[in-house]
């Protein structure tokens, strides 16, 4: 009985196990890529946002747009990494 058991879980267990597939080299040199592109940008912000000499509220709306934008990149990047992880 317990041999029975103990064989349905490990079939069970290769059943639904994941497949992952593995990145290419292209795709991993792109990864990387946009990585040292995002931190540039990122870095470039905060030197701009430092160096703010409007009102309070103009570099306050520069800070949520550099933000924003810094969201909006990494988001874009991950979504293509996990799909050429998946493909």
């Amino acid at each position: 009985m317990k041999n029975l058991l103990l064989s349905g879980l490990i079939a069970a267990s290769f059943i639904f196990s994941n497949v992952h597939a593995a990145e290419t080299v292209t795709e991993k040199n792109k990864a990387v890529k946009d990585d040292i592109k995002r931190d540039a940008h990122e870095e470039m912000h905060r030197v701009d946002e430092a160096t703010c000499t409007g009102t309070d509220t103009e570099c306050a709306e520069r800070k949520v747009e550099h933000r924003s934008k810094e969201t909006k990149e990494v988001i874009k990047d991950k979504s293509s990494e996990i799909k050429n992880k998946v493909d």
